[in-house]
């Protein structure tokens, strides 16, 4: 029965229930324990193993009491294809017995059975839903149900004709049966496949390209991202506390001991925080990939990055303050808004906003900086001010410069793309998600 739990934490996970492999261990401990033959003790077991708050706990019950009641088959009593004329002959396959007997029991064994050698657990798409109706109606005996009703139909006697008339309406049951299996089925196992296929859609869509509605969507995918890559550099740091092992230090220093190490000595490789100053083009054409972008960053705690962050359109200023004052996605609807922030929403100007940066930041920029930009170089024909972003590139650890535009566009109408391409460590397409990740991931190994 270890396959029958294997399926309900696959629909448990299908309907938003995070389960680890440890947890389906102690489930799997329970069921040994408790075992199946009282429902309620069942479930309430294998609640406390999988389910770990009131959310949980309420798609758990959900999530439980569909999956044990999927293959209730209508009810031989009311429903009954026999006939004292039609009564199952030896000849008969085992699927015709069942049908014509009203055994109901069986039929949802066998249904089971049938379901889970098709791998119904593995269904992820509405169009498959005939596919594995048709495999399960074959694994029950399908064909051998058939050859059944065309013999007997060549037969012209009047019991041969009435047990004809009760299999095809049996067929008819049994079908719609199957069908509502596979329907709900379907609900069951196709969420979290239906999930996974939206995210990796919105992971590769340009940002640009995104609706309204598809931001909160957007949002998660990002928390799941930074809590990945906040465990994973975290962890990084931790252990280069320790390093890797020297071992012509440690032979030279463990001597004395004849070659026994009681004194190891290690390669210590100090990871310090990247010293970043970001700056965003907020302009119409680039303004939803800066908001994901800020979202992305300042989604790393300050154990990650230390960050500084500035946004330009006509202008530049320092937004640091307001990610300090406000939560993040708060933050983020205020810079959109602009208001009482100092900044000009108008004609894109970036030789403006290089002259304010250097004016009033450029002094603060150090060899341990990076700094990074985030805009489509598009300057309206203005002056491109390149001296100032040489001035910046020549102070600075790192000049890194992401263009939600693709590189064939670089350099045409007014982009001053490949004007400022020589004074950057290096430039890349940045329109989606999966860019954001990668660029994040790449700045903090560094």
């Amino acid at each position: 029965m270890e396959h029958v739990l294997q399926d309900l934490i696959a629909a448990l996970r299908g309907s938003g229930v995070r389960i680890s492999v440890s947890e389906s261990i102690d489930a799997m401990n329970a069921l040994r324990l408790m075992g199946y033959d009282n429902r309620q003790i069942l479930k309430t077991s294998l609640s406390a193993t999988l389910a770990k708050s009131r959310h949980d706990k309420a798609l758990f019950d959900s999530c439980f009491d569909r999956f044990y009641s999927l293959d209730d088959f209508i009810d031989p009593e009311t429903n009954s294809c026999s006939t004292p004329d039609s009564e199952p002959a030896k000849e008969d396959s085992p699927l015709t017995w069942m049908l014509l007997s009203g055994d109901n029991t069986g039929l949802s064994l066998s249904m089971r059975e049938a379901a889970r050698e098709a791998d119904i657990s593995s269904i992820w798409f509405f169009t498959q839903k005939s596919l594995y109706i048709q495999r399960i109606l074959q694994g029950m005996g399908q064909e051998d149900l058939n050859q059944d009703i065309q013999r007997l139909s060549r037969e012209h006697d009047r019991p041969s004709q009435q047990k004809v008339h009760a299999l095809k309406k049996a067929k008819t049951l049994l079908f719609e049966n199957v069908r509502n299996f596979v329907e709900q089925q379907f609900s069951l196992f196709a969420g979290s496949a239906t999930e996974k296929i939206l995210e990796r859609y919105l992971r590769d869509i340009r940002l640009s390209n995104l609706e309204q509605q598809d931001f909160q969507r957007i949002h998660v995918i990002i928390k799941k991202m930074v809590k990945r890559l906040n465990s994973l550099h975290s962890r990084r740091r931790k252990t280069s506390k320790r390093g890797a092992l020297d071992l012509k230090k440690t032979l030279r220093e463990n001597v004395a001991y004849q070659g026994l190490i009681f004194s190891p000595q290690w390669k210590a490789k100090k990871i310090n925080r990247p010293d970043l100053m970001v700056l965003c083009d907020v302009s119409r054409s680039v303004q939803t990939v800066a908001r994901f972008m800020l979202l992305f960053l300042y989604g790393l705690n300050e154990e990650v990055a230390k960050i500084r962050s500035f946004i330009f359109c006509s202008n530049l200023v320092e937004v640091s303050h307001i990610f300090e004052e406000y939560p993040v996605e708060e933050a983020l609807v205020r810079l959109q808004r602009g208001v009482g922030l100092g900044i000009f929403l108008g004609r894109t100007d970036y030789g403006q906003s290089l002259l304010d940066f250097k004016e009033k930041w450029l002094d603060v920029v150090s060899n341990k900086t990076t700094v990074l930009i985030l805009g489509d170089a598009r300057n309206n024909y203005g002056n491109p001010q390149t001296d100032i972003l040489n001035l910046i590139h020549e102070s600075n650890k790192k000049l890194i410069w992401l263009n939600p535009e693709s590189p064939s566009f670089w350099g045409i109408g007014d982009s001053e793309m490949k004007r400022y391409l020589p004074y950057c460590s290096f430039a890349r397409e940045c329109s989606t998600v999966n860019h954001l990740e990668r660029v994040v991931d790449s700045l903090l190994q560094t």
